[in-house]
């Protein structure tokens, strides 16, 4: 017994005092998610990769907005979240310590308003993603305001509406194959 009380003494402290002294976390360590509503464009990216479906994205009673919900409850800290966010509106924090008193408090929500098509006024996309959408393509390929005017009027027109209208222009489009044989002589 005398061996074990002398080793045991030897060895000194084997844990840590952690509510009193902060832990020492590594760099990549992944805590609880820092959600930026303003950097989000709702695009879903994040909802779809969540594997414990701790993010989920609702459209509202009203139908007017797209609610964006992570309940912390659920969440795993898989970081899926974080690598598939176009935006970077989504990072892991060192922050660990998630007790609360009541499970309201584990929700964390964004309301994002819809855009309605310009033709048949049916809602399908969120405004914010089809903006972000628009800056890309000005970014890119440097267009004048009258172009982006001319595609925010496609942006804004739902699918079913742009094939009955035909305001995709589909002739640019080469879906077939060009193979061309050359005679050998």
């Amino acid at each position: 017994m005398l061996k074990l009380i002398k080793k045991v003494l030897k060895t000194g402290t084997a844990t840590v005092g952690y509510p009193f002294t902060p832990l020492d976390l590594a760099p990549n360590f992944r805590g609880k998610p820092q959600y930026t509503a303003q950097q989000c464009i709702a695009c879903g990216a994040c909802a779809n990769a969540c594997p414990s479906n701790a993010l989920t994205m609702t459209t509202a009673e009203d139908g007017e907005t797209l609610r964006w919900q992570l309940f912390l409850g659920r969440c795993i800290f898989c970081a899926r979240c974080e690598e598939v966010c176009p935006t970077a509106a989504i990072t892991l924090s060192q922050e660990f310590e998630l007790a609360v008193w009541r499970k309201e408090d584990l929700y964390e929500t964004a309301d994002f308003p819809i855009c309605h098509c310009r033709e048949c006024g049916k809602p399908y996309a969120v405004q914010k993603e089809i903006d972000f959408a628009l800056s890309l393509l000005q970014e890119s390929a440097a267009l004048s305001d009258r172009q982006i005017a001319d595609r925010r009027v496609q942006y804004e027109t739902c699918p079913s509406c742009k094939k009955m209208h035909s305001l995709s222009s589909t002739d640019r489009i080469d879906i077939g194959r060009h193979m061309t044989t050359e005679a050998r002589s």
